[in-house]
């Protein structure tokens, strides 16, 4: 069988023209010169490279459709009835409303979570909300990289911008619900810093973290970004862009005057960090006022996955957020989505052990954060009791912009009278139709009812998260999530039982 899609995919809208498909290569079994031209093959004969990534971003979030050979589902599980851990022992204490969920890192200045998630980079679709509902739920979350090409009245001078005013909106909307738990993250990539986000984020908009940006699951890479003509390749080389091929060239001017110019493109930088000058970096970061330090981790290679680890160790870097495959991203090239980087678990497995290693050698870690395909309250407990102690959180992106955006849709629905059908029984008011709304009057009294809609759709829908975590570790009798491990799961599958057993990577690793 074939773990990789077919030649169809919701990344381009293309679809195989037959059922019957040749595994292989994901084509057709029966190609034939009649087709209308339905697949990826025929979409990439018309449009070109710029088939390598989605054609369906936008007003969308995509990610992989790859079946890997093991995930989370080969684990189911575990149950105990015998005694309490983390809780006085009786039926009065040991109940699913005193697990403890509250979670705590930060080296030098703490931050407390109320539960064990967070929400990783995003900056695109319902970002609002999305920021917004972290600081209702008590979690962390992240401003994703490149938010400045969003911002229209963006100023820069001489390469440097003075004036970021989205990048300060985004951080409000998170701070005005702030309640003592969580924080806003700004995360920056190489173009970033070229910039200067990170300064002005800490010293003119009074942003407190600052996330560095390695890679994440669906893109390795940084990407390629197909500009219209030489005036626009130009402009962004002004801002500091590379752009392909160069649009300063005066054998590339007269080439596009003469309408035999190839197509422009920008390239985001990949980093290229040393250990001296990635320690140097932070300490820049921190002498610019930065209270708190993060790193965002892809599944690359596991002598890279230690480096990083080695070097957040000696940098006292707050926070670690591993990215596996089978997650998402709103523009990443679409094979590269479902065929490069560790699956989730799989990279889970190897922070563990090098994070078990790392605590034999005295050392001290920072927090650590798995992410990349997880949606529901059993993924969650499954990767936070497969961390074996080590993950302090699982990150909900793309699940938790979904609550943002559906909140918002449904609540436009319901305020204007026109109440989806599936909730109708529950009332006709936002207040009778959201269903947590009571507990989020308990924390912000009755102005939570002029919440945004979107927003108490990203709580509620961590509420479930919470609600469902504690009925998980109540099931194990582990009152306190550092209580969690691998003892708590039931390996299903030879893959499953091979992984835990250290024997799933048959090449020296």
């Amino acid at each position: 069988m074939s773990y990789s899609p077919t030649l169809s995919s919701g990344f381009t809208s293309a679809k195989n023209r037959s059922v019957f498909i040749s595994p292989q290569s994901g084509m057709c079994s029966f190609c034939t010169e009649d087709c209308a031209g339905t697949c990826e093959l025929a979409l990439a004969a018309i449009l070109g490279a710029q088939t390598v990534y989605p054609m369906t971003t936008g007003n969308n979030q995509i990610a992989s459709e790859k079946d890997y050979p093991i995930d989370f589902s080969h684990f189911n599980i575990n149950g105990r009835v015998f005694g309490a851990q983390g809780v006085v022992e009786n039926c009065e204490e040991a109940t699913i409303f005193n697990v403890n969920l509250e979670r705590s890192y930060g080296t030098f200045h703490p931050v407390k979570m109320s539960m064990p998630v967070i929400l990783p980079a995003l900056m695109k679709l319902n970002w609002q909300d999305y920021f917004a509902g972290a600081a209702m739920a008590g979690v962390t979350c992240i401003i994703g990289e490149d938010a400045r090409n969003n911002d229209p009245k963006l100023k820069v001078t001489n390469g440097k911008i003075e004036e970021f005013p989205l990048l300060d909106k985004a951080l409000n909307c998170f701070r005005q619900y702030y309640r003592g738990y969580g924080q806003i993250v700004v995360q920056c990539n190489i173009e970033d810093n070229l910039m200067g986000v990170p300064q002005i984020a800490l010293q003119k908009y009074g942003a407190e973290a600052i996330e560095i940006k390695f890679g994440q699951a669906a893109k390795g890479t940084q990407p390629v970004k197909r500009l219209r003509d030489i005036e626009t390749a130009i402009a962004r080389q002004k801002l500091g862009d590379l752009v392909h091929p160069d649009p300063s060239d005066p054998a590339i001017q007269k080439a596009y005057r003469n309408g035999v110019c190839p197509n422009f493109n920008t390239y985001g930088r990949l980093p290229l960090w040393t250990e001296e000058s990635l320690i140097a970096h932070i300490a820049k970061l921190r002498d610019w006022g930065a209270k708190n330090i993060y790193f965002k981790m892809a599944g690359y290679d596991k002598t890279d996955i230690e480096r990083v680890l080695r070097i957040a160790c000696k940098a006292k870097v707050d926070m670690i957020t591993f990215d596996g495959a089978g997650g998402g991203s709103g523009y990443s090239p679409a094979k590269m989505m479902n065929e490069w980087s560790l699956p989730t678990v799989c990279l889970e497995d190897i922070v563990v052990r090098i994070s078990t290693q790392l605590k034999e050698e005295g050392e001290t870690l920072p927090a650590l954060v798995m992410t990349g395909g997880f949606a529901s309250e059993d993924q969650v407990f499954k990767g936070l009791a497969y961390g074996d102690g080590h993950m302090l959180a699982i990150g909900l992106c793309r699940a938790a912009m979904a609550a943002a955006m559906t909140g918002k849709n449904i609540g436009e629905q319901i305020k204007s009278g026109n109440v989806p059908e599936r909730f109708k029984k529950y009332g006709s008011t936002i207040e009778e139709i959201f269903c947590d709304l009571p507990d989020l009057r308990a924390l912000y009294g009755t102005r939570a009812n002029d919440f945004p809609s979107g927003a108490i759709g990203v709580f509620s829908y961590l509420n479930k998260i919470a609600f469902g975590l504690r009925h998980f570790a109540a099931l194990n009798r582990k009152f306190n999530l550092p209580l969690l491990d691998k003892s708590d799961l039931i390996p299903l599958t030879a893959e499953a039982k091979a992984l835990m057993a250290d024997k799933w990577f048959m090449s020296p690793r």
